[in-house]
């Protein structure tokens, strides 16, 4: 199995709309598209957690601050 790699989601985005731009552009051969189909999905996927992990940090944020606003003890 490959060496997962620390991404950061900017550039995951932006490998990922490159790849996109070179399959809708229909110059790979097969063997290609689905080597970058693949990788597409992986970046996808990756894209996503990293956006549902933003998602949860948020809502905790939003809760302590809630939290302190109302006079409750921040839980951590």
């Amino acid at each position: 199995m490959a060496k997962k790699t620390t991404k950061h989601f900017e550039s995951a985005m932006e490998e990922l709309e490159q790849l996109i731009y070179a399959l809708e552009e229909g110059k790979l051969s097969l063997d290609e598209s689905i080597k970058s189909y693949k990788k597409g999905i992986e970046l996808a996927a990756f894209c996503t957690d990293m956006l549902q992990q933003a998602e949860q940090q948020v809502y905790i944020l939003d809760q302590n601050k809630w939290n302190k606003m109302n006079g409750e003890e921040e839980n951590e």
